[in-house]
């Protein structure tokens, strides 16, 4: 029998029931959210909401939009420092700063279905050499899923082929720019809240984006006249991070609710996600040419790709990280859920 996408994603998060602690005094952590409220942060406001009902009030996740306590490309440094708590962390902005992460931004790699790429990232960060790599270095824990949808791409030039991506600026992250690089693409990145200005001043001619509440969020359709459907591309892998000094003066009764707590923002995300589908897309079709991406040029950037996963791996191996490990872990808990998913 299939199960329900959210059935699937629950069934990993899913904690037991505990009773409400009692602590002496309020704990309160800030958090660091580049962008405004939107789709994306329904994870992180639903955990939010969790811990303050369960702790009576008394541990609060105090969340900053709009990066309002720090550039977001300086979020690790904040967190290590003790700058805030913590932040919704992107691996794309940081390339060298979490590199075994980015082996969810090879392109293709990581499912196209939502709910199975949302079990893939939540065992990904779970990895013990992730786990390490981000405690070692920027004493962070991976806190809270941000899992997104597969990226298409909203601009000011039709893209229906690979042959359509000759020349065109495109934003991507480094490692899902090689796929594109081949068909003659001129990758370049800016930041989301730089995306609208980009694409205005003609910076950017194609913005690849989690589709589609991204686009909406901030405003692309309004200095846009196309956006793909079909591509359905890898793009970052994102989740909220927050300093091992905070999560280990938490008391052991809250720590124990973390998977209940992330199952609650699992949910919140698969809802709202679905909700802006059904808000903005039948307004981009409204407004802009949607333009479908055939399967068959898909299949093209996805055997290029191929080789790339390889390089990939065999770059970190030679740095001295398990690169090799990672990558064939990812494609294991690929094929789970896939299998998974069919039952």
């Amino acid at each position: 029998m299939r199960r329900g996408p959210y059935a699937f994603v629950a069934s990993v998060f899913a904690g037991a029931l505990f009773s409400a602690p009692a602590l002496s005094q309020t704990i309160t952590w800030n958090f660091n959210i580049f962008g405004p409220k939107r789709a994306v942060t329904a994870g992180i406001e639903a955990m939010a909401d969790f811990y303050k009902k369960e702790s009576g009030g008394k541990f609060e996740i105090k969340i900053h939009y709009g990066a309002a306590l720090g550039p977001e490309r300086q979020a690790p440094e904040a967190i290590k420092s003790g700058g805030y708590e913590g932040a919704q962390l992107c691996a794309g902005y940081y390339p060298n700063k979490f590199p075994l992460t980015t082996v969810m931004e090879l392109p293709f790699l990581p499912p196209r279905d939502l709910a199975q790429n949302a079990v893939v990232n939540h065992a990904v960060l779970q990895h013990p050499a992730i786990v390490k790599e981000m405690a070692d270095r920027w004493n962070i824990k991976y806190l809270s899923p941000t899992f997104l949808p597969a990226f298409e791409f909203m601009g000011n030039k039709r893209i229906a082929s690979v042959a359509d991506m000759k020349g065109v600026k495109m934003r991507i992250t480094g490692l899902n720019a090689k796929a594109l690089q081949a068909f003659g693409a001129v990758p370049t990145m800016v930041t989301a809240p730089e995306s609208y200005q980009a694409l205005e001043r003609g910076t950017i001619d194609s913005f690849g984006f989690p589709y589609s509440y991204t686009f909406g969020a901030y405003k692309l359709y309004e200095v846009s006249k196309f956006v793909t459907e079909g591509m359905a591309m890898s793009g970052f892998l994102c989740w909220q991070g927050v300093s091992l000094t905070a999560w280990n003066k938490l008391p052991d009764d809250l720590k124990a609710k973390l998977p209940q707590a992330q199952e609650a923002a699992s949910k919140a995300l698969m809802d709202i996600y679905k909700k802006e589908d059904d808000k903005w897309i039948p307004l981009f079709k409204e407004k802009l040419e949607v333009t479908q991406f055939p399967e068959v040029e898909r299949s093209k950037l996805v055997e290029a790709s191929g080789p790339i996963w390889k390089e990939w791996a065999k770059e970190q191996d030679g740095a001295g990280r398990p690169g090799t490990e990672i990558l064939e872990f990812v494609q294991a808990e690929v094929a789970k859920v896939k299998t998974a998913t069919k039952k």
